[in-house]
């Protein structure tokens, strides 16, 4: 049937087919049937990724088909969503191995953008714990695949957005808890080289991120409040919590019932927010014990938060740096705080080694922004993809939603090889979406 669609950015939206399936029969006849087909999770990618010709909703495929609760290995469908998995392991005793900063993606989502979090430069990407998982390809065949066999194509659907064939089915390990919660730490950085160094300074944190304010000048540029966090043991919960350590009371969320007007969003507004979100932090450091919910998923307590960027949507821009190129991250900043066009929530984190395919992380920095949808924008992305690719530096495709497609050939490493694998599993562009379109992979 034909719908409206977008991602959780709002931009682009687009007229197209999208069908739900619930047996693996019926998908393989549709997927004989047509072509410029992509599979589609939750819509929380941001930008044009999994939007299609022809969208195939995974959200019916959601069902847990083995879960070793000694080992701590879940075997579920790709439709399946973070959320819904939490609400399952954390009673037992686990936790997601890696999570975003939102639970309301699917498995299949999570393995096809290699989602990283805040512990990557301790236990990597998503991908890096998946025993195997089952992809369905263009000639209808559905293959097993892992670090260990069919590795080409398990290499090229980890990080490859969708485009080798459809994820129908993974399997992959837990991390052990022994509570619900967090034992969280926050350091006021009073600029950019103090947070570089707090980074350094407690890496041996399992969990790290940094809130920026791009929009400062002078001393005060990149001020900062790093945040980092362990999974606290019961003699740390308080004498309430540790009555039901594994559990934790549902909160009312709020919501944002409409798209925000447009004039909402300005220099001003985000200075405001910036500054009180670093005075709300009143001491130079703060500890605390907190549930997992608002460690990991801050903004999930906000429904429907994207419409706080307006009727136009937004861009979340995310690039990777490696280590020696800090000149690369500041140059990118002082062009973003020169603009004044700064972001509510800018996030900085440090990415450890990573040895993939095509996936987004490597050993570096890695800043994340949001920029309402307005004229001139896409101009100054542009400028700051130039300074990217110079300083050796890409961009996250789950994020991207308007990379020219010199840009990507330019940044990744192995996009040849990449294009190459999904030719082989793909050569009719069976698979397709306007990403891939737009960035020459399927063409």
């Amino acid at each position: 049937m034909q719908k409206r669609l977008s991602n959780w950015g709002n931009y682009p939206v687009i007229t197209s087919e999208e069908n739900a399936f619930t047996q693996e029969d019926q998908l393989k006849r549709y997927v004989a049937a047509h072509k410029g087909i992509i599979a589609r999770g939750n819509g929380r990618c941001y930008g044009d990724a999994s939007l299609g010709k022809n969208n195939v909703s995974m959200l019916r495929y959601d069902k847990v088909l083995a879960f070793d609760v000694q080992q701590g290995i879940l075997d579920v469908q790709a439709g399946v969503t973070l959320d819904q998995l939490l609400e399952i392991i954390v009673p037992k005793g686990w936790f997601l191995p890696v999570t975003p900063g939102t639970k309301y993606i699917t498995v299949g989502g999570a393995v096809a953008s290699d989602v990283h979090g805040k512990n990557h430069h301790v236990d990597g990407t998503f991908s890096n714990h998946v025993i195997d998982m089952d992809v369905l390809l263009a000639d209808g065949t559905v293959m097993t695949c892992g670090p260990d066999r069919h590795t080409d194509l398990f290499q090229a659907t980890a990080g490859g957005m969708g485009l080798t064939g459809i994820i129908t089915r993974v399997k992959f390990t837990l991390k052990k808890i022994s509570t619900a919660y967090i034992r969280q730490s926050q350091f006021k950085a009073a600029n950019l080289d103090e947070v570089l160094r707090l980074f350094d300074e407690y890496k041996h944190y399992t969990y790290s991120m940094a809130w920026i304010d791009c929009l400062q000048k002078g001393d005060s540029f990149g001020r900062s409040i790093l945040i980092v966090g362990e999974h606290a043991t019961p003699e740390e919960l308080n004498a309430q919590q540790r009555k039901a350590p594994l559990t934790i009371p549902p909160k009312r969320k709020l919501v944002v019932p409409f798209n925000l007007p447009s004039f909402v969003l300005n220099k001003l507004t985000v200075k405001a927010f910036n500054a009180l979100y670093y005075a709300k932090n009143y001491k130079k450091e703060m500890h605390k014990v907190i549930p997992y919910e608002p460690f990991f998923y801050p903004l999930d307590a906000i429904l429907h938060w994207n419409r706080g960027y307006g009727k136009a949507g937004f861009v979340q821009y995310q690039f990777v740096l490696s280590l020696d190129q800090k000149e690369g991250l500041v140059a990118i900043m002082k062009r973003i705080s020169e603009k004044g066009w700064g972001s509510f929530l800018t996030v900085l984190k440090v990415f450890g080694p990573q040895d993939s395919l095509i996936s987004f992380p490597m050993e570096g920095y890695t800043l994340a922004m949001d920029f309402p949808v307005r004229k001139g924008l896409f101009e100054f992305l542009d400028e700051l993809d130039e300074i990217v690719l110079q300083y050796g530096g890409r961009l996250y495709l789950s994020k991207d939603a308007r990379m020219q497609q010199q840009i990507f050939w330019k940044s990744y490493p192995n996009a040849q090889a990449f294009a190459d694998i999904v030719k082989q599993y793909n050569p009719e562009a069976r698979f397709e979406s306007l990403q891939s379109a737009r960035l020459l992979l399927t063409k």
